[in-house]
Order: structure tokens, then sequence, then C-alpha cells
């Protein structure tokens, strides 16, 4: 019996690291700086939580400000911004938005995406919906591997870079990366068995003119 139960926790674990293993080293050469990455037309903002007053919490404005400092060094051309807004009173995008004009990116140069639930959902849709075909993927450390492996198979050529502007308590760190191990795993099972289908609808196309200069700005 004793045997079994450690096999079978052998077999669990196992299950939750490899994957985490597999994104992390999948995402090494794709991460740079903001100084060292290489330009690209969007950059993709994922959505990370609000306070009860409806603004960003501090992970969501470090992701909206390194996002802004991309679009101020010139590397990218429009901030896709992704997030829940299920419920009339919960609006990532909406608050992100808010955020990034106070940092002064303007009105122009941000998209929304009211139907980035989930990680998965904000990939699929950006080439889905939006017609990205690469892009700059900006969040946390600990949810960039799984953010670029999702992108990256779902169809968006994706590097990314870090918006780890602050440090985070150690708790928080704790809870976030335990959360991550479980969602990489559910993440390799939706891209290559589950293949789940998020909200869609229409076509909206960031850009007509695939031709345009990455550096370019009207």
């Amino acid at each position: 019996m004793l045997t079994t139960i450690l096999i079978v926790a052998a077999i669990g674990l196992t299950a939750l690291i490899v994957p985490r293993t597999m994104t992390a080293l999948y995402a090494i050469r794709r991460v740079a700086s903001v100084e060292h990455i290489e330009p690209r037309r969007v950059a993709i903002v994922f959505g990370a939580g609000l306070w009860r007053d409806g603004s960003p919490t501090p992970v969501l404005r470090d992701r909206v400000t390194a996002a802004a400092h991309l679009y101020f060094e010139e590397k990218v051309e429009k901030l896709l911004m992704s997030g829940d807004n299920r419920v009339v009173d919960y609006n990532e995008p909406a608050a992100m938005r808010e955020y990034a004009l106070l940092l002064g990116v303007p009105d122009e140069d941000i998209v929304l995406d009211y139907a980035g639930r989930r990680t998965y959902d904000t990939c699929y849709r950006a080439k889905a919906i939006f017609q990205v075909d690469e892009a700059i993927l900006v969040t946390q450390s600990f949810h960039l591997p799984r953010a670029l492996y999702l992108c990256n198979q779902l169809g968006v050529n994706a590097t990314g870079t870090p918006a780890d502007l602050r440090t985070y308590q150690r708790r928080s760190l704790v809870f976030w990366n335990a959360r991550e191990t479980i969602a990489t795993l559910v993440a390799v099972l939706e891209v290559h068995i589950l293949h789940p289908l998020p909200v869609l609808g229409e076509v909206e196309p960031i850009f007509t003119n695939s031709k345009t200069s990455p550096n370019s700005r009207n």
C-alpha cells in the first residue's frame, strides 16, 4: 500500500515538475530586457487582478509600466491589453488603459481585449481576433514561461520582457509559483490535447498594413 502511494505521488510530482521545467527552458532564449529586446509591432499585456475600487494591483501596474517603457523606447507601436471583463464591475482592460494613459501612452495606441480571461484565451485571441503574428509579451518572470509557450504554440511568434519592477512579498511569490506550476500543467494539456475554444467574435485586426516598420509612429 505504501509503495503504491509513493508511486502515485512520484507520478503526480513528475507531472507537475516536467511542464514547468520544459516551459522554463523554452523561454530562456526568448526573454530580454526592454533595452535589449528586438522591436515588434505589438506588446501583449496580461491582466493581473484589480483592487475592490477597480484600480490595478501592484503586479498589474508593473506590467502596464513595463509595456509603456517598451512603447516609449520605440520597441512597439501598439499595446494590446488583455484581461477579464465577465462582470460589469470588474474590468481589467479598462483599468489597464486608464493607467497607461496616466503614464502618457496615447489612447490611439492602446487596444483592449475584454475576453482575455486566462493566459490561453489571451494568446488564442491575439492571433484569431486581433491578427497578431508576432509580439512582445509583458508579465512577471514567474508567469512569462507559460505565456511564451502558449502564445508560440497558438501561432503568435512571441518574445518576452519581465515586468518585475519591485520586490514582491515572499509569501506572494510562493503562492504565485505554486499556482503557476498547476497552471502550466493545464496549459500543456490544453495546447496539445484538449484544444478548448475561448470566447471569440468578429475579427478586429490591429494593423491593416503589415508592411509598416516596427518603429514607425503616425
